[in-house]
């Protein structure tokens, strides 16, 4: 039985980044609950097949090889092609026409490498759009990385966008947004929200603004202390767990140290929050019916929006979805819980101070 009621949901989803994947590299990988694998022929296109060989099971992401525009299954010689035909048994005259991979869409842009999912095969839907910021290196930075994996389904982790309330409660922060609007069109949600970030000076009025192309691909943009872009990707790996990819990019400032210094720091930040998020979405169970506040987040249509993905539809057969089993969490060192984000990196520093001088 699964933790939650959502199947994986199609979209597109990154699988890496486009540069850590050379010509002639093979991957073996495991997202959608399925066994996988990356390839980029001689001609530089990537591919992404079901990794199973359709003979007699060889796993072709481990030890399976590129010749040319073919992939090779490491236990009996068989090829196949970019389309996941068998293209040659080299110990046979004739291939095998019904011995066939399934095949996935591909798509490079932004500097993401990303595939097509859909549990019937459907074409893709929806494109992924260029990212101005991201193709511009003459105003914005090298991109930054970060992956964190996330013990929780796709739409649980992506439910935080509408959350304002636990910027406060769980990341201990003094301004949480202020959501001026959330609108959806088709695969495509927005939303515009008013931040307003603490600075040694003062407080500095900002902007969070997102947009959200399906279950796999969203942007989001801070303005107020420096622009910085995100490209944040979530992976299903299965229906209850995903992988987050972040890709950064920060406004040039006018000199290359004050951008580093800047851009390194929120995205640290970013990160952090991110990361003390985890023991929620681990732990937390899914409410079918919550009951709201009258000035939560915009919950709901969230959900109606989320619930277009999951093409074998979602069959809510219980009130409450909970963890799978009871946990004591460690209690935090006393004192650190009622800390404020800025706060929390000084006491750390003092901590690793005096670790040091010990």
């Amino acid at each position: 039985m699964t933790r939650f009621p959502f199947p994986v949901p199609f979209g597109w989803y990154q699988l890496a980044w486009s540069d850590e994947l050379a010509a002639g590299d093979v991957w073996p990988l495991y997202y959608f609950g399925r066994d996988l694998v990356l390839w980029r022929d001689a001609e530089g296109a990537a591919h992404l097949q079901d990794a199973l060989c359709p003979h007699l099971g060889g796993h072709l992401g481990h030890g399976g090889h590129v010749e040319g525009c073919e992939l090779q299954c490491p236990f009996h010689g068989w090829k196949f092609d970019a389309e996941g035909r068998n293209s040659e048994i080299p110990y046979s005259d004739k291939v095998n026409r019904k011995a066939r991979l399934t095949t996935y869409p591909v798509i490079e842009r932004n500097g993401l490498l990303m595939a097509w999912y859909h549990p019937f095969g459907a074409e893709p839907s929806w494109e992924i759009p260029e990212i101005p910021e991201f193709n511009d290196p003459d105003a914005f930075s090298p991109m930054v990385r970060r992956t964190v994996e996330i013990p929780a389904a796709w739409q649980e982790i992506a439910e935080n966008q509408v959350d304002a309330a636990h910027f406060r409660y769980v990341h201990n922060t003094d301004q949480v947004p202020e959501v001026t609007l959330y609108e959806t069109d088709g695969p495509l949600a927005r939303m515009r929200s008013i931040q307003r970030f603490p600075t040694p000076r003062g407080v500095v009025d900002g902007r969070i603004d997102v947009d959200t192309y399906g279950p796999g691909f969203g942007v989001i943009r801070f303005s107020g202390i420096v622009d910085t872009v995100l490209m944040g990707c979530n992976v299903p790996v299965t229906s209850d767990e995903c992988e987050l990819r972040f890709s950064f990019t920060v406004r040039k400032l006018d000199h290359d140290a004050a951008t580093s210094t800047v851009g390194d720091a929120f995205v640290e930040e970013v990160t952090r929050q991110v990361i003390e998020d985890i023991p929620i979405w681990k732990y937390k169970g899914h409410i079918t019916k919550p009951a709201l506040a009258d000035n939560d987040g915009p919950y709901l249509k969230f959900r109606k929006w989320a619930s277009q993905f999951y093409a074998e539809g979602v069959h809510l057969d219980r009130a409450v979805y909970p963890p799978r089993r009871p946990s004591k969490p460690r209690p935090e060192p006393e004192g650190t819980r009622k800390l404020t984000a800025s706060s929390r990196l000084k006491h750390e520093d003092v901590i690793r101070a005096d670790m040091m001088s010990g």
